[in-house]
């Protein structure tokens, strides 16, 4: 198959193993809904799987790949070889993201990662750098088994209220041992519901990022004896778990989002940016929101979105802008707040960043924002005002994504079929449950 790394980039691999004792490298990506795979093999075979690659069988992978493609090799990435700190420091293990192919070395078009690198070289064409920070929200249980708290903590309250810190901390330390800069963590609104923001970063650095952090954050727990989940909306009557997206264009070292003239300091490139993503931000949503249980978050009176809209200030919106300091241009950014923590960062950052470039490359005009909160207006001031709602159920979600040509395009028909059909499945299952909401309130009476 030929050379698949330069080989200054081997060297740096091969030299940091035996400079920290590596015996394991474990081999990581990820399949169709985000789910983190891992292949080990020891030091030995490292070299060879540098330079060719490793075969496996990727039918075993639920939502990667049909029967008929099941011959798959997996890439290690050198650039994101990292030593894992949770394991021993004699014969310790290494990680690094791969890419798969088919055999012959072409790109595999249902791996989620080369689907993201495919939009980011669109970006790169245009002459843009696509950056991100995510705000990722994640609660703490005593176990896996039920949604018993730590602790009853709310939003940024410090010890003894909030149970969590010593494990934020660690995990904080952890993620930048390997790399990941944390720009601040806290407990948030509901008891035991913590957030991390990491620093940003480009979009591809990013999604190997959150997939590292989610794994870190629920390593860290378990040693501690607890269980972290980044369900969307593990508790009724509470706040659910988002991953709000700081997002910006840089074109080289300028932020394309920049305009000192304009109130709100947005350029012309940003307003057409918010508006590929209000017009398609229904489509996206089976990716920034793929499972049953992400649309129990996006409820009123939760500060999550439920309609198309965008402000300066408003918590509940879909996109939000933040407010800058006085000359700090590189902070220009926008806030897309309906991602959940249980995303596939390299699908939902693919399916953000292709919505915006649309926008930019149409010309999309922007509505007028909506200043008043959002989550409080009755069906009928949503129609009024000509309100485009959200999908409000995985369902719904789907009928948009199915009908959608972006996604199509942006993802490829593999995955945008691939990822209807497992959701179909899913959705079949779930509405034929019985639930226990239906047999207290409805076996009573009827």
């Amino acid at each position: 198959m030929g050379a698949m790394v330069d080989y200054d980039s081997q060297q740096h691999v091969l030299q940091a193993c035996r400079d920290h004792d590596v015996k394991f490298i474990r081999l990581w990506f990820t399949d169709i809904l985000g789910m983190l795979k891992s292949v080990a093999i020891t030091i030995e075979e490292l070299e060879h799987a540098l330079t060719d690659g490793i075969s496996f069988d990727g039918a075993a992978i639920e939502g990667f790949a049909r029967r008929d493609e099941a011959d798959m090799v997996i890439v290690p990435d050198p650039s994101t070889f990292q030593i894992l700190p949770w394991r021993p420091r004699e014969q310790s293990v290494a990680r690094m993201f791969c890419d798969i192919q088919v055999p012959g070395g072409e790109p595999f078009e249902g791996d989620p990662r080369w689907v993201l690198k495919r939009v980011l070289a669109r970006a790169a064409e245009a002459g843009y750098t696509f950056y991100i920070s995510p705000e990722i929200e994640f609660f703490y249980f005593k176990d896996s088994t039920g949604t018993e708290p730590l602790d009853q903590g709310g939003y940024f309250d410090l010890t003894p209220l909030d149970g969590g810190s010593d494990l934020r901390r660690e995990t904080v330390l952890a993620l930048e041992q390997m790399g990941i800069g944390v720009a601040l963590s806290h407990h948030e609104a509901a008891p035991s519901q913590h957030e991390m923001d990491l620093r940003y970063t480009d979009a591809l650095t990013m999604a190997d990022a959150v997939m590292t952090y989610r794994l870190l954050v629920k390593e860290v727990a378990m040693r501690h004896g607890v269980y972290a989940t980044f369900m969307p909306k593990p508790v009724a009557n509470q706040n659910g778990s988002g991953m709000h997206l700081q997002l910006s264009l840089f074109r080289g070292e300028s932020n394309a989002f920049h305009d000192p003239a304009d109130e709100l300091q947005l350029s012309p490139t940003a307003r057409q940016y918010i508006a590929g993503l209000l017009r398609y931000a229904p489509e996206l949503m089976l990716v920034t929101n793929q499972w049953v249980n992400s649309y129990k978050r996006l409820v009123p009176g939760t500060e999550a979105p439920m309609y198309v809209t965008w402000s300066p200030r408003n918590h509940s919106d879909l996109v939000r802008v933040p407010e800058l300091k006085p000359g700090s241009a590189d902070s220009s950014r926008i806030e897309y707040r309906v991602p959940d923590a249980a995303a596939n960062p390299y699908l939902a950052f693919a399916a953000v960043l292709a919505a915006g470039l649309d926008g930019i490359e149409q010309n999309q005009p922007l509505p007028a924002p909506v200043l008043s909160a959002t989550d409080q207006l009755s069906p009928e001031e949503v129609e009024r005002r000509g309100l485009g709602v959200l999908p409000s159920s995985l369902g719904e979600a789907i009928e948009r994504f199915e009908g959608s040509n972006l996604m199509r395009e942006t993802l490829g028909e593999h995955v945008h079929e691939t990822l209807i059909a497992n959701k179909k499945l899913e959705w079949a299952e779930y509405r034929s449950q019985v639930t226990a909401f239906e047999i207290s309130r409805y076996l009573p009476m009827l």
